[in-house]
């Protein structure tokens, strides 16, 4: 633990995004931090937004109900009312769905954030550095951290908030099509498809929510060629139901022990809810809700199991696609414009002009050929390179602060949200927010629970401050 200060600590959260931010507002709302000593390293200029809510893409739309959506978990509704009170959707017609239901953009969810952390950046509670943390090292119990200007910090408490690294471009896709202009390795960039003309016949690797934001994209943007979307499995991201439900069963009263198990629990409580008149989604809502507690009753053994074999048809209920982009897709396919395939690529070569890649169907292992003018790789996170995709984190890994968790899903980390180095100890001055803990806290992918977790680590920072730092206490008490 850090050593007392009659001068109080210092907390630096790397990464501005929803969960850096929702810490650094809940620690501000503590009231245990003088003015400047909450910091946030974010290179955007915008706090709160992030990589998920930064985007300028107009097609990009929350994928769950704006009711669902909160900086505050008890309070579901708080951002629904942000809406109301700043007519934010004044310029935006498609926002409710056919359900009623409202999926504003992505970038409002982002200004909404950035709304509710600006007034602690405005009276100083919270001091906003725009540049990147490159280094950190511990010296007598401290952080001694510097950015990339050069200028350096020192720090009581360091909070890594930072998200999965961007997707890794199969091989061979990234060899040859490496500086292609229609090659378009990480669609999540400003302005990605702007080089896709709008009879480009199009591959995009990937079938998830990304997939599915770039078809609405394109379409947006006047797209009108063809489009494959290929995946090992073909699975697509699934809608969401045609009317609100509450969530169905319960998995917590009877803990199951085995990755098999769950999936034979959950199988059972489709059909229950089926005979209620309830879709899977009321299910799959309540795992969600209880996916915490089922994650950390599991062995690792067996959350491998579900890291390897199951994630991909989790995520595809779990993550639902917004309706108006859901459109997108599904007019794309009636209309014969889109295919999706089941498999993976095997080969790709430039025959003048085009693309040419051998794509292997996973069902038939049958090799078929086919043309494009554009490719685009929307895989997901790379996991595997997380303690690569930053120098921050792999100094840190080097010096045995940080490994890679067990499941291979984020970094180790304790049930206090402490890192967790090589040799299995815990750094109790250095926590791990949001979806890069995942590997422990297990549902740390999507709202609320990234917020939740954002006020479990707010809350493991607070009780270390008064813990550590007497002055603090005694003022607090007071």
């Amino acid at each position: 633990m850090p050593s007392s200060s009659e001068t109080g600590p210092v907390v630096a959260i790397v990464g501005g995004g929803v969960s850096g931010a929702a810490v650094g507002y809940h620690l501000a709302r503590t009231g245990l931090f003088r003015t400047g000593d909450i910091v946030i390293f974010e290179p955007r200029e915008m706090l709160g937004a992030g990589l998920a809510y930064d985007s300028v893409e107009p097609a990009h739309r929350i994928n769950v109900p704006s009711t669902r959506m909160s900086l505050l978990p008890d309070d579901p509704e708080h951002f629904q009312r942000w809406i109301d009170e700043n007519d934010a959707l004044a310029d935006d017609a498609d926002a409710r769905a056919d359900s009623g239901a409202l999926f504003p953009r992505r970038s409002l969810f982002g200004a909404y954030m950035n709304a509710m952390v600006r007034p602690f950046v405005g009276d100083g509670a919270i001091r906003h550095v725009r540049r990147r943390l490159m280094r950190a090292e511990q010296q007598h119990g401290r952080w001694h951290l510097v950015d990339d200007a050069g200028e350096a910090i020192v720090a009581d408490f360091l909070v890594i908030a930072t998200s999965h690294p961007a997707p890794a471009a199969p091989e061979p896709l990234a060899s040859v099509l490496a500086g292609h202009p229609r090659f378009v390795a990480d669609p999540t960039l400003p302005h990605a498809l702007a080089g896709i003309g709008a009879e480009d016949r199009v591959l995009i690797v990937g079938n998830g929510l990304t997939s599915a934001d770039v078809v609405a994209a394109l379409g947006l943007a006047g797209h009108i060629g063809r489009i494959t979307t290929i995946s090992r499995r073909g699975l697509r991201s699934r809608g969401h139901p045609p009317s609100v439900q509450e969530p169905f069963g319960d998995f917590l009263s009877s803990p199951v022990e085995t990755a098999s198990g769950l999936v034979k629990r959950v199988r059972a409580a489709i059909r229950a809810a089926a005979t209620e008149g309830l879709t899977w989604h009321a299910v799959i809502d309540r795992v969600r809700g209880q996916g915490e507690a089922l994650w950390r009753g599991l062995r690792v053994a067996e959350r491998r199991r579900i890291a390897r074999h199951l994630r991909p048809f989790w995520d595809v209920h779990r993550f639902r696609v917004a309706p108006q982009v859901e459109a997108a897709s599904e007019n794309a396919i009636a209309s014969g414009r889109m295919d999706v395939l089941a498999g993976s690529v095997a080969g790709v070569s430039m025959v003048d002009s085009a693309i040419r890649c051998r794509l292997r169907l996973s069902r038939s292992h049958r090799l078929i050929e086919r043309d494009f003018d554009a490719v685009v790789v929307t895989t997901g996170p790379g996991h595997g390179g997380i303690l690569r995709s930053q120098p921050l984190l792999s100094g840190l890994a080097a010096k045995g602060y940080l490994a890679i968790d067990p499941t291979g899903l984020g970094l180790a980390c304790s049930d206090l949200s402490e890192a967790v180095g090589p040799a299995g100890e815990a750094t109790p001055s250095l926590f791990i927010a949001g979806p890069l803990a995942r590997g422990t806290f297990g549902e740390l992918m999507g709202l609320p629970q990234v917020t939740e977790h954002a006020i479990f680590v707010a809350d493991r920072l607070a009780e270390a401050v008064l813990a550590g730092f007497p002055a603090v206490r005694r003022l607090h008490r007071m």
